[in-house]
């Protein structure tokens, strides 16, 4: 197995198996500050995690979408996971549309808040993935870095172990 398949199992440990993760979402206003320059906008999002990309149910009229059609690069870093990436973030569209009927069933699944909180019915009910394109996996502490390239599917290691 390469570092990169390495980091892969650990992400799928940490994040998969139908956990809800909350990660921090960052993306870039679309407002300049006052000097012109761009901000930076972070908030919480609750994400499901398989293979290099993390779906959250989103109301397709927040800030967060309009941010990321303006400039789809992101970042991201769940919670308490020692993991921190920039990836491209994708509207998949409604909910309910035909495309998107497996990862509806496993959002469901992984969110059990899922029904009480969201009107399917409404267009505006969309699914974003954010598609990892670079990471950093940190385990014990710095034991071990992985450094992930999951455009190229390749990772480095560095730490003190």
């Amino acid at each position: 197995m390469n570092k990169f398949e390495e980091g892969m199992v650990v992400l799928e440990e940490k994040f998969g198996g139908n956990k809800d993760n909350v990660i921090a979402l960052a993306t870039i206003a679309v407002e300049p500050n006052a000097n012109g320059m761009p901000r930076p906008v972070v908030r919480d999002v609750d994400a499901y995690y398989e293979d290099g990309v993390f779906y959250s149910v989103i109301w397709g009229e927040t800030a967060k979408m309009a941010q990321i059609l303006a400039n789809n690069e992101v970042a991201v870093a769940p919670c308490h996971g020692w993991f921190s990436a920039n990836g491209i973030g994708e509207n998949l569209g409604w909910v309910l549309e035909e495309k998107n009927a497996g990862i509806r069933a496993k959002l469901r699944k992984a969110f059990v808040w899922y029904d009480d909180v969201n009107n399917e019915n409404d267009k505006n009910c969309v699914f974003l993935a954010v598609r990892l394109t670079s990471g950093t996996l940190i385990i014990n502490h710095h034991e071990k870095v992985y450094y992930m390239d999951f455009v190229n599917k390749t990772a480095t290691m560095g730490g003190h172990g």
